[in-house]
C-alpha cells in the first residue's frame, strides 16, 4: 500500500512527465531545435529530471535526430509519433516496474526454497523446540530412574553373591565333617 505522500510524488512526477512529452511534441511540430535544456525549460522541469528518467531522455534524443516535418501532414505525423513515444515511455516505465517486481519475487522464492531445504536437511532448528525440550526432560528423568534401579540391582546382586558365598562356605564346612 502506498502512502498519500508517495502517491502525491508519483502524481507530480506523472504531471511533469506529461509536460515533457508535450514539450517534445510541440517542438517537433513547430520544427524547433530540440535540446535537453530547451525541452526542460519548455516543460518547466530541471534537466536532472530528464537525466533521472532515461525513457524521457531517450525521447528527447530521438526527437533531436528526426528531421523537422514541413508538409501539411506534419500535424498528423507528429501526433502519431508523439503517441508512439508516449507508448514507448509507458512501456519502458512498466518494464522497469516489472523488472523490480521480478527481482523481488526471485529473492523471496530463493529465501523460501532455502529455508525449506534447510528444514528438510535436518541442519536447521526444529520447528517445535518446546516439545523437544519436554521430551529431553522426560528422557533425563527416565535416565535417572533407570540409573537408580540399576544401582539397586547391583547392590542386590552384590548381596546375593555374598549370601551365595556364605552358603557355599557353610556347606563346604558341613561337607568336610561327613555330614550329608
Amino acid at each position: 500500500m502506498s502512502s498519500p505522500m508517495s502517491a502525491g510524488r508519483k502524481a507530480d512526477s506523472d504531471r511533469r512527465r506529461q509536460r515533457v512529452v508535450k514539450a517534445i511534441n510541440t517542438a517537433a511540430q513547430k520544427g524547433s531545435r530540440i535540446t535537453v535544456s530547451g525541452i526542460a525549460r519548455q516543460a518547466g522541469v530541471d534537466r536532472t529530471f530528464l537525466y533521472r528518467h532515461r525513457d524521457l531522455l531517450a525521447l528527447v534524443h530521438a526527437a533531436e535526430l528526426e528531421p523537422a516535418e514541413r508538409d501539411s501532414s506534419a500535424g498528423t505525423s507528429a501526433v502519431s509519433r508523439a503517441s508512439l513515444q508516449a507508448d514507448l515511455a509507458n512501456a519502458q516505465a512498466r518494464t522497469v516496474r516489472l523488472s523490480a517486481r521480478l527481482q523481488q519475487l526471485e529473492r523471496r522464492l530463493s529465501q523460501e526454497l532455502g529455508e525449506q531445504a534447510w528444514r528438510e536437511s535436518g541442519l536447521g532448528a526444529p520447528t517445535n523446540i518446546e516439545e523437544l525440550q519436554r521430551t529431553i526432560t522426560r528422557l533425563e528423568q527416565r535416565n535417572v530412574e533407570l540409573t537408580e534401579a540399576l544401582e539397586e540391582r547391583e547392590a542386590d546382586l552384590v548381596a546375593a553373591r555374598e549370601a551365595n558365598r556364605e552358603l557355599t562356605r557353610t556347606l563346604n564346612q558341613r561337607g568336610g565333617r561327613g555330614q550329608p
